[in-house]
């Protein structure tokens, strides 16, 4: 079984071609698929056709089975059952700015870092990039939003995978949302998490994308990033820091580095002036992590006093550096978590869809 969202409007055509149909059906189902409906809900197509695409393709590639609502922010975390019966998550976060959503772009994780349920499992499989947009195309339906009048304004790929561990894949899926006969997010209004995958970052920077890169450090010391990332025994921090630069240079897009907070390993003034030796006078950013425990792991979150303390540091020594919001805290907010306690028959939710 095929999912049509993978199709850019291109391949539509001549999908179509192939039944006999007129190039102009194409959009319609773009735009119909981009707005969140099922190949059955297309009713600007004939029956004929619909059953025919239906004997090949899923009718609905992602659906929304449980949401869980944050009672503190707002924030709503998502469970997804694709079409082949696995399960992702999602998190919908609101700003003064607009919705931002986070989504997943891989079943599980191979990356094994330290702190995140995603890769708890191990790796399942792959999204298609039709399935990661539908995963945007299911919540921006849910908010009440079209193509024409979309709520989903921001998209971060900071859900569980590694989106560069699935390049092919996480390429696609900038390009179909950001046709402007879908949903047209621009790629700057997009950021990409990564861990560090180093021949990856370069070439992205050639895909004339220009979205936000997001790395993953967690530590300046090499030896002890190795500890908390298992990426890190193949890149280090310096051949890290050498491909932003070239990102920069291709794209001319500051970039970002994610640093958790780790109570007694990364969040002490050794730390802090390694980061400041590294990353003065570059044009990036630093994003402070409250850790969001995970009860399988055994690492603890540096306490609130402490990572403003961290980040007087960082400042006073020169970097841009915030503290990141804590948001979904209380409905098991970070990436991995919802997950595995649906598989393990350990949560229920609230008004679930099924």
């Amino acid at each position: 079984m095929e999912i049509l969202q993978d199709y850019s409007i291109e391949q539509l055509r001549d999908l179509l071609a192939e039944y006999g149909e007129k190039p102009f059906r194409a959009g319609q189902i773009f735009r119909g698929l981009a707005a969140g409906k099922k190949i059955s809900e297309l009713t600007e197509l004939s029956l004929s056709l619909r059953a025919k695409l239906k004997e090949r393709f899923a009718d609905e590639a992602v659906r929304i089975v449980g949401k869980k609502i944050s009672s503190v922010d707002g924030t709503v975390k998502f469970l997804f059952a694709l079409w082949d019966g696995n399960v992702i998550e999602g998190v919908l976060m609101r700003y003064k700015y607009g919705n931002t959503q986070c989504v997943s772009t891989q079943v599980g994780c191979r990356m094994g870092c330290a702190f995140c349920a995603s890769g708890i499992g191990g790796l399942v499989r792959n999204l298609t990039a039709g399935e990661i947009a539908s995963e945007i195309y299911a919540v921006n339906r849910y908010l009440g939003g079209t193509t024409e009048k979309r709520q989903v304004t921001n998209v971060v790929m900071m859900g569980s995978g590694e989106p560069l561990d699935n390049y092919e894949n996480s390429v696609r899926f900038l390009r179909l949302i950001s046709a402007k006969d879908g949903l047209n997010v621009s790629p700057r209004n997009v950021s990409l998490s990564t861990c560090g995958i180093v021949p990856a970052i370069d070439r992205l920077s050639e895909e004339g994308l220009d979205v936000n890169l997001t790395v993953s450090l967690h530590n300046p010391f090499d030896e002890r990033r190795r500890e908390l990332m298992p990426i890190a025994k193949k890149y280090g921090v310096s051949e890290i820091l050498d491909a932003c630069s070239r990102y920069f240079q291709k794209t001319g897009r500051r970039y970002i580095f994610e640093y958790s907070l780790v109570k007694g390993q990364n969040d002490g003034r050794e730390c802090a002036d390694e980061l400041i030796r590294l990353l003065k006078g570059r044009p990036c950013h630093v994003n402070l992590i409250r850790l969001n425990a995970v009860k399988e792991k055994n690492l603890e979150a540096t306490s609130d006093k402490d990572a403003y303390r961290f980040l007087g540091l960082l400042e006073r020594g020169g970097l841009s550096a915030t503290v990141r919001r804590q948001i979904g805290v209380d409905i098991d907010g970070a990436c991995g978590q919802l997950r595995r306690k649906f598989l393990n028959g350990e949560v229920e939710f609230e008004g679930q869809d099924r």
